[in-house]
């Protein structure tokens, strides 16, 4: 048996890149395989399973930049180990310089990442970190035998942005988890609301995202809520999902601008399922967005979701919902015009969606996954 090694950072069930290769861990045990993880944390469940050997590699103060060195160095190590057996070696980006598959979920040099805060300190480490990322992306991506990315949007980057050659990308979008994410009707989104604690009698906008992480765009959604609040008619309140060290820092800003009512900040979760059932749209501005899996989550349940025109899942969107589409992820006076437009008809909106979300539904996880074996075995 020709076993996979798979280098990454985390094999868990949460963020887009944690979860799909957790996920494609997962697929290739399900079917017998001799499956080798180096990271810093794989969840239990797969752990756990008879065929999985996980070598596991410290973190330094919690920082995934300290464990950057560490995870490559042990990365090599296995795959020196691994592949005279015939073994195939998966690294994702510029995390472990081997040459085989590179699976890439973001292309560093696309963005520039700005801290929330003024900290001289943290600025300095954000570029000094940035800097290094798109030397090793540059360094590593390239001569891969195989590039797998997660967009076309992402597929355009690494040829432009990281000079691959086109014909050694290929495209596979994130799968998904039919039963988790779901629509619901009205009563289910009574009794969700219920449960959770959220207004019964309002329609809810949710936002999903690290509130540290600009591109993420929660700046233009809190300015647009801001301007619509201003609005005694407007009716709709704002859910936050997502933390990070800005979380207070935003929640001293509503309870400046007297939204503190309008604002539930829920922090970390991990019922998101049922929290996307409670509401009744999605906003993502985001300035960059490589997929975006939240958003395919959210059209899975049946949310109509605004998301920048620029993100690789609004590749998936059919013509007829472009107007779910921003053209400029950095103007609140587009956002609040979108959702103005929703909130009379967002039965309408709903409806429009049914022929994304089952057509999206029927992408699921393992279907990425045998996507991806398959590739692999066949482009070698």
């Amino acid at each position: 048996m020709k076993p996979w090694l798979l280098v990454a950072g985390d094999f868990v069930e949460t963020g887009g890149m944690d979860i799909s290769n957790y996920k494609l861990a997962g697929y290739l045990a399900r079917q017998g395989e001799e499956v080798h993880l180096v990271t810093h944390r794989a969840q239990a469940n797969l752990a756990e399973m008879p065929n999985v050997h996980v070598h596991k590699v410290a973190k330094p103060l919690g920082s995934y930049f300290l464990g950057e060195r560490l995870l490559d160095r042990a990365g090599r190590e296995w795959a020196r180990k691994l592949s005279p057996r015939g073994g195939r070696v998966i690294v994702n980006g510029g995390n472990c310089e081997w040459t085989d598959v590179n699976w890439v979920h973001y292309v560093h040099a696309v963005y520039t990442p700005r801290p929330q805060s003024q900290s001289p300190l943290r600025g300095a480490k954000l570029k000094a970190e940035h800097r290094l990322n798109i030397q090793r992306e540059r360094r590593i991506i390239g001569p891969a035998k195989i590039v797998i990315a997660n967009s076309e949007r992402t597929r355009r980057d690494l040829v432009i942005h990281v000079g691959v050659p086109e014909q050694r990308i290929h495209t596979v979008y994130y799968g998904g988890d039919q039963q988790r994410f779901q629509p619901v009707d009205a009563a289910g989104r009574v009794r969700s609301r219920q449960e959770i604690g959220l207004p019964a009698g309002k329609p809810l906008v949710l936002f999903v995202g690290a509130l540290g992480d600009r591109r993420k765009g929660f700046s233009v959604v809190f300015q647009t809520m801001q301007q619509l609040c201003r609005d005694l008619t407007w009716d709709a309140d704002l859910v936050v999902v997502g933390q990070g060290r800005d979380l207070p820092y935003w929640q001293r800003r509503a309870a400046a601008a007297n939204m503190a009512g309008r604002v539930h900040f829920l922090g970390f979760r991990k019922d998101v399922p049922k929290i996307m059932a409670c509401c009744d749209c999605l906003v993502s501005p985001n300035s960059y967005e490589a997929y975006g899996l939240a958003v395919r989550e959210a059209l899975c349940s049946a949310l109509p979701s605004f998301v920048s025109r620029t993100s690789g899942v609004a590749e998936e969107y059919p013509k007829e919902l472009e107007p779910l589409l921003l053209t400029d992820y950095d103007d609140p006076n587009e956002l609040e015009s979108r959702l103005r437009h929703w909130r009379p008809n967002a039965e309408e909106y709903r409806a429009r969606l049914a022929g994304l979300t089952a057509r999206l539904q029927q992408w699921t996880w393992d279907h990425m996954a045998a996507n991806i074996v398959d590739l692999i075995r066949h482009r070698s």
